[in-house]
């Protein structure tokens, strides 16, 4: 079979899949499986994941034709879902509104141009921005004031498209110092990086690298790792600033020298080497759908063609050995996953972020 073929036939079983979460559990966003199934009474660290799910509706209503059945269906349903997460434009508690609103209102928006969109898209930007700290120049973390995370690499995308939409330069300046905040604490000199950077508050010194759910505080974790690739290659997109580039493919490096050759890497590059079977799936799927953008950004035609095919590689991989389709009783699509080990949530499980970034690199390779 074709990777071609291969990755059509997994969104297939991906639309069956999620339909079947939309007809026994109407309105319900998950966040991660237990045991395979998406509802459980199991805790959450925080409500970072609910724009994921509409996110998957909105990449089918994309591969239906325009008036098809199937199309509108899944346009219904993708906007009965994007609608509930309106309020959140104004959520001041998490540091994750472009998980939230990217996958769901940008796409919208860019389907419709519809200019109502585009306001809210506007202002979770502001409501994200409200979070930099002058002192360090950064975009503080969900869990404290002197904490700065490299997810946040992942959700700066939303600053950068209020400021371009609204000519601000203050919001291009705030999602800016952060990048190079971030590329300065977080990044490593061989490629790797830190979950969380610690400042001082009074100051805004940088005091040390940390994590929250890493192996150690100078270890790579593997999502982590994923989030900084993915990111920084948007922010070089919104910036054209080489400087994000570079650092882009240092991450990319990094990952391909590190990662095992079916390119689905163990949960924490640096844990024991017992912990370090555990792999993770969504690490795999959000590095694919990184290094296939970092693939159409890099002048190296060489380079990007290593990108490009290390991408395949693993999207095959994860098609071909951790797709749940020989699972009837599994309800996610992509299993595997990690949510956060230490914690006991999400482990060797579907998760919801991993399911968005599978489906949005699969639908980023059929487009090569």
């Amino acid at each position: 079979m074709s990777h071609r073929e291969l990755f059509e036939s997994t969104i297939e079983f991906s639309e069956s899949q999620v339909r079947r979460l939309v007809e026994r559990h109407p309105g319900f966003y998950p966040l991660y499986t237990n045991q395979g199934r998406w509802r459980h009474d199991l805790p959450v660290w925080t409500h970072w994941c609910d724009g994921f799910l509409p996110g998957l509706m909105w990449i089918f209503q994309a591969r239906h034709a325009p008036g098809s059945p199937l199309a509108g269906w899944w346009l219904d349903q993708a906007i009965r879902y994007t609608q509930p997460l309106e309020p959140r434009k104004q959520d001041r508690e998490i540091h994750d509104l472009g998980f939230i609103f990217l996958p769901t209102y940008y796409r919208w928006w860019k389907l419709t141009g519809d200019p109502s969109l585009r306001d809210v898209l506007i202002e979770a930007g502001r409501t994200m921005s409200l979070r930099f700290r002058e002192k360090g120049r950064y975009l503080r973390s969900f869990v404290a004031e002197d904490s700065l995370f490299i997810d946040i690499m992942m959700n700066v995308g939303i600053i950068f498209f209020a400021a371009r939409e609204t000519g601000d330069p203050r919001l291009h300046q705030i999602a800016l110092q952060h990048c190079l905040t971030t590329r300065r604490v977080l990044l490593r000199g061989d490629g790797s990086t830190a979950h969380e950077g610690i400042f001082d508050l009074a100051t805004g010194e940088f005091l040390r690298q940390s994590t929250h759910q890493g192996f150690r505080s100078d270890s790579c974790w593997s999502r982590g790792l994923a989030w900084s690739l993915y990111g920084f290659g948007c922010a070089y997109e919104h910036t054209q600033d080489v400087r994000f580039l570079r650092t882009a493919e240092s991450c990319a490096d990094y990952y391909l020298a590190h990662t095992p050759a079916g390119g689905v890497p163990p949960w924490d590059y640096d844990a024991p080497e017992e912990s370090r079977k555990l792999p993770d799936t969504s690490a795999a799927a959000i590095a694919a759908g990184g290094l296939l953008r970092l693939s159409g950004l890099s002048g190296d035609p060489d380079r990007a063609q290593t990108y490009r095919s290390f991408a395949l590689n693993a999207l095959a991989t994860l098609c071909e050995r951790h797709v749940a389709r020989a699972d009837s009783g599994w309800e996610g699509i992509l299993k595997n996953g990690v949510y956060h080990l230490h914690y006991g949530l999400g482990v060797d499980e579907s998760v919801m972020w991993g399911e968005y970034f599978f489906l949005e690199a699969l639908e980023s390779a059929l487009r090569i």
